[in-house]
């Protein structure tokens, strides 16, 4: 190899320091990967198990590259660290804060389930974010229960989940059976739906001794699948928490591959005016998903809340005007998937 492109290998590599700590955990997955097989080669261990999602996703970064040449991903590091330098530069100019990245090229997760970045200690520079737009963390996880499960274990793992909201790191946590699936490629048979004031406060849940056990003991047993997805919904409006007999209608979009930043841009405007087209709809919540360690590459998340399901349903009866709003990004999605569930109440929670 040229010793002018090891140079730069190196030259680049100390640059990725100085990306900003909210360049997005695909991106610096991407930079792992490359850095991983150009430095090591392709990869030679084990994929780490279901309790390590950050290990695996940064396992799975490795493994796309599989196969390259150490020229290749030294080549394709570099280009990408200059693209993402050239965003940050455009995108943060103003924001005097930026954390250093690990050598690794990820941060150091404290959540089981996420790949979120610990928040940096807030900058004198930093403009708070006003109290009137509040800022909520949004975690929905699906499950696949295998279909000859005997109901008592269901009802176990169901109520093993909704115990979880005696955490006081829980904003609002439902769990039960799905009402319907309307799109998916995937069968799921129950979600979880729950909301957190930070980051930080999703990633002590994921890691709290109850929520493990919950899982170990009466989650993974009995699930074939699960699909987790995580995304900070800001200036929601309306309570956080969900009262019981309220639908919700989940949406998770996987994007086309090459998809620009503008064009994602689209998509979540146009979620954010469903509103606004539609009364039945009470609240909407939206935002890119920033955990794609169980999320099957689904990127953009949405919660649309409703008093009821018969309100849910009138929407579905609004067909003309749904279609035109489906048009408009139509041909940004490769995969949607779109899911409805009614909010228990804690007597009828178990299934």
């Amino acid at each position: 190899m040229a010793q002018a492109l090891q140079e730069e290998f190196k030259e680049y590599a100390e640059k990725a320091k100085s990306l900003p700590s909210t360049t997005k955990d695909a991106d610096k997955l991407v930079l792992y990967g490359l850095y991983k097989q150009a430095t090591v080669g392709s990869v030679n261990t084990n994929r780490p198990g279901f309790f390590s999602p950050t290990e695996r996703a940064k396992w799975d970064a490795w493994k796309a590259v599989e196969g390259k040449s150490q020229e290749e991903a030294i080549a394709e590091y570099i280009e990408k660290v200059k693209q993402l330098l050239a965003a940050s530069t455009n995108t943060y100019k103003n924001d005097c804060s930026a954390s250093p990245l690990a050598p690794s090229h990820l941060p150091n997760p404290t959540a089981t389930s996420s790949l979120s970045p610990k928040p940096s200690p807030p900058s004198p520079c930093r403009h708070p974010r006003s109290s009137s737009s509040p800022v909520v963390v949004e975690h929905v996880v699906l499950f696949n229960v295998k279909p000859s499960t005997d109901p008592s274990k269901v009802n176990s793992m169901v109520n093993g989940l909704n115990n979880l909201t005696s955490l006081d790191l829980t904003l609002h946590l439902t769990a039960g059976s799905l009402l319907r699936t309307r799109s998916s490629p995937f069968a799921f048979t129950h979600l979880l739906h729950s909301r957190y004031s930070s980051k930080d406060n999703l990633a002590a849940y994921s890691a709290h001794p109850g929520h493990l056990t919950v899982v170990k003991d009466s989650v993974l047993p009995i699930c074939d699948d699960v699909m987790a997805v995580d995304w900070v919904a800001e200036g929601l409006t309306g309570p956080v928490g969900l009262a019981p007999g309220s639908a919700i209608r989940v949406t998770f979009l996987k994007v086309k591959e090459g998809l620009d930043e503008a064009a994602k841009g689209e998509i979540l405007e146009v979620i954010k005016g469903i509103k606004g087209k539609f009364g039945e709809v009470g609240q909407i919540s939206v935002g890119e998903n920033f955990s794609p360690a169980r999320a099957k590459g689904y990127s953009i998340a949405s919660v649309a809340v409703f008093k009821g399901a018969s309100e849910m349903e009138a929407v579905d009866s609004k067909e003309e005007l749904a279609k035109l709003e489906k048009d408009k990004v139509r041909e940004y999605l490769e995969s949607v998937i779109v899911l409805d569930y009614v909010v228990p109440s804690p007597q009828s929670a178990s299934l």
